[in-house]
C-alpha cells in the first residue's frame, strides 16, 4: 500500500557489522504500530556507509520480518545509472515493493532539467520495480523543479516523489502540477500535517522510528477531519523531530531509539553517538512529548 507513514529505518550495528536480530527485534515492534510500510537504506539508514554486499543483506533480513501486507521501499539509487538499476533490481528479487531514487548529484553543475529527465526515465524503464524520487537538497546540493517531476509522472514506472525538506511551497507545486495517483510524500515530520492538508499521501518520516504510532495518529486525524487533535499533536512532536533531524542527525535518532525501546545502538564513523549532555536534552524531550 503506497500511502500512509513510513519510516526510514535506521541500519543497527553491533561490533560495527549488520546487526540482523537487532532489526527483527524493532521491526517486530513497528509492526505492531498502524505504518504502511518501512524504508530500507535511507539517509537515516546509513546507506551511503554500507556496502553492495551489507546492503543486500539487509534488504533480505527486513523483508523476513515485513509481512506481507506492508510495503518494502527500497534506496536504491546512486549518481551511476548502471548500479541504480542492477541494486534496484537486485532489491526486487529479494522482496522490495518499490525503490526510492536519488537524485544524481555529484557533477551538480549539470544536473539540471534534461539530466534529470533522461537519468530517471532511463531508471524507469530498465527496474522491474516502481520508482518514486528522492528530493533531498540539504544532502545532494541539487534539487528536481517541479515542471520536471510533472513530465516524470507521465512514466508509467514513476509512481511518486519523496520531498525530504520544510519547502511547503514546492510540495505544493509538485502535488498541483502531478496526477492525482501520483503519490507525494512529505519527508520531514515537521511538515507532515501541513503536508497532509496539501494533499500529500503520507510521510517518510525519521520521527516514525521513534514516534511511529503518534505519526500514524496524525494522519488518521486528519483523515476522519479532525484538524484540532492533529494539529495538537504535530506540534507536540515538533521539538522532538528537530532534535533527531536538524539538530543531532542520525546519532540522535539512533540514541533516542534507544531511549524509548527500541534499538538504536552506534552510527557508523565518522558519526559519533551522542554525549551524555546531548541525552539528556533528548530525555526531555522526549518526556516533554508524552513518548515514553
Amino acid at each position: 500500500m503506497f500511502k500512509g507513514i513510513f519510516p526510514p529505518i535506521a541500519t543497527p550495528f553491533v561490533n560495527n557489522e549488520v546487526a540482523g536480530d537487532k532489526l527483527a527485534e524493532n521491526l517486530s515492534r513497528w509492526n505492531q504500530t498502524g505504518l504502511s510500510g518501512y524504508v530500507a537504506l535511507g539517509s537515516n539508514g546509513e546507506s551511503v556507509y554500507l556496502t553492495r554486499t551489507e546492503k543486500l543483506k539487509l534488504i533480505e533480513a527486513a523483508r523476513k520480518h515485513i509481512p506481507a501486507d506492508k510495503t518494502l521501499i527500497v534506496g536504491s539509487g546512486s549518481d551511476s545509472i548502471r548500479e541504480t538499476v542492477s541494486l534496484t533490481n537486485e532489491a526486487a528479487d529479494l522482496g522490495a515493493n518499490a525503490a526510492l531514487i536519488l537524485t544524481p548529484s555529484f557533477y551538480k553543475g549539470q544536473m539540471k532539467h534534461e539530466a534529470f529527465l533522461t537519468y530517471f526515465k532511463t531508471v524507469a524503464d530498465q527496474v522491474r520495480i516502481p520508482i518514486l524520487i528522492y528530493q533531498v537538497p540539504k544532502f545532494t546540493g541539487v534539487s528536481i523543479e517541479a515542471e520536471t517531476v510533472a513530465m516524470l509522472a507521465e512514466h508509467p514506472n514513476i509512481i511518486g516523489l519523496k520531498s525530504s525538506s520544510e519547502d511547503l511551497a514546492y510540495l505544493g507545486e509538485v502535488i498541483r502540477q502531478t496526477p492525482a495517483d501520483f503519490l507525494t510524500f512529505v519527508g520531514t515530520g515537521s511538515v507532515l500535517y501541513a503536508g497532509l492538508c496539501l494533499g500529500a499521501a503520507g510521510g517518510i518520516l525519521a520521527l516514525a522510528n521513534v514516534a511511529p504510532g503518534e505519526c500514524v495518529r496524525i494522519q488518521e486525524l486528519f483523515e476522519q477531519g479532525n484538524h484540532r487533535e492533529a494539529r495538537e499533536l504535530q506540534l507536540r512532536l515538533l521539538p522532538v523531530n528537530k532534535a533527531i533531524t536538524a539538530q543531532y542527525g542520525v546519532p540522535g535518532l539512533k540514541a533516542a531509539m534507544d531511549l524509548v525501546g527500541y534499538f538504536g545502538g552506534e552510527p557508523r564513523a565518522p558519526l559519533k553517538y551522542p554525549g551524555e549532555k546531548e541525552l539528556e536534552n533528548l530525555k526531555s524531550l522526549l518526556r516533554s512529548a508524552g513518548l515514553p
